[in-house]
């Protein structure tokens, strides 16, 4: 895939790029009780400010509040208090202006099964005005893959063709800001690779890229800046690779050559988690600041012991999700 232009001057007759391509403050959003069930606080004084041209990831737990932030960005939903800026433009006051920069891949894969690609393009294209003269209808449907699909029903697509076709709509007006809600749900692995491609080249082109996902494996490769929210809260958020760098957490596995019963006496108590696997694969859990893995290795050295593999396993995305969202119930039960 090969992208096009990330956005032209026609959403903006007087075009300026602002410092942040979203700004939140204090965004809440309250769902009013019914049924006999009680309010429900999806939002709660969110501030979060994402860099105009970054890869930002924002994650959560399922219900944490990722979808109410993006609905409301879109303006389908209503916040109860708080400013959101897209683009620099209030998505209450300048609404229309605000709308323009943003296009949204939505969870769902709500098209109109009986219009084609091209149809549903040029419709798409119409609702936010674009002349004619400025569609670039058969350019992003080759971009994403489908021009071979161009004329054939939406429900006739697969799974993965109709996720491409959603975000081929969102590009149709230039938008600055591209979000992606679960882009990859149902998604096999080359499709995958090839929507990935060009949306990277989206980005490297300018585009801002919103990405939600519950595949961490993506977020951590692709996205230079990460955000969590958990109940609605804002957890963390910073550059990934900061974040990654405060769990100060590593995994040192060693098969040796010798049957054990048990860990060595000569390893326990230097400050590190060691456990005994299989009889002869040892764990080391510990933190490079405080531990070097050249002292583990002697330590073994000093007990006779002979290596005949050796891993090792850096903290990842998912370690910190997973501790930063227990220990945010922890705090809130």
């Amino acid at each position: 895939m090969t992208a096009s232009p990330a956005h032209t001057d026609q959403n903006n007759a007087s075009f300026s790029s602002p410092k942040a391509a979203i700004e939140v403050k204090n965004l809440s959003k309250t769902y009013k009780s019914a049924y006999g069930q009680p309010e429900k606080h999806a939002l709660n004084d969110v501030s979060l400010s994402i860099p105009q041209g970054s890869f930002f990831a924002l994650l959560g737990p399922n219900g944490a509040g990722k979808s109410t932030f993006i609905n409301i960005l879109a303006g389908l939903v209503i916040k109860s208090s708080g400013d959101a800026k897209i683009w620099g433009y209030d998505i209450e006051d300048q609404m229309r202006a605000a709308r323009r920069s943003i296009g949204i891949v939505p969870q769902e894969l709500n098209l109109d099964p009986f219009f084609t690609p091209r149809e549903l393009m040029e419709v798409q294209a119409g609702l936010y005005g674009v002349p004619k003269s400025q569609r670039r209808t058969d350019e992003i449907l080759e971009a994403v893959g489908l021009s071979d699909k161009a004329e054939s029903y939406a429900r006739t697509l697969s799974g993965g063709m109709r996720r491409r076709l959603l975000v081929a709509k969102a590009m149709v007006h230039s938008p600055q800001i591209l979000v992606l809600d679960e882009p990859t749900a149902g998604v096999d692995i080359e499709l995958r690779i090839q929507l990935w491609d060009y949306v990277r080249e989206l980005n490297r082109q300018g585009t801002t890229i919103l990405l939600t996902t519950h595949y961490l494996e993506e977020a951590e490769e692709l996205c230079d800046k990460v955000a969590i929210i958990n109940h609605g809260r804002l957890v963390a958020c910073d550059e990934t690779q900061t974040l990654l760098s405060k769990m100060d957490a590593k995994e040192l596995s060693l098969t040796v050559a010798e049957d054990l019963s048990d860990v060595p006496e000569l390893l326990r108590g230097h400050g590190y988690k060691v456990a005994l696997q299989d009889g002869n694969r040892l764990s080391f859990q510990y933190s490079p600041s405080k531990v070097e893995i050249g002292k583990i290795l002697d330590l073994v050295s000093q007990a006779k012991l002979t290596v005949s593999d050796l891993t090792t396993k850096e903290s990842d995305l998912e370690d910190l999700f997973l501790r930063l969202t227990r220990e945010d119930n922890a705090q809130n039960t």
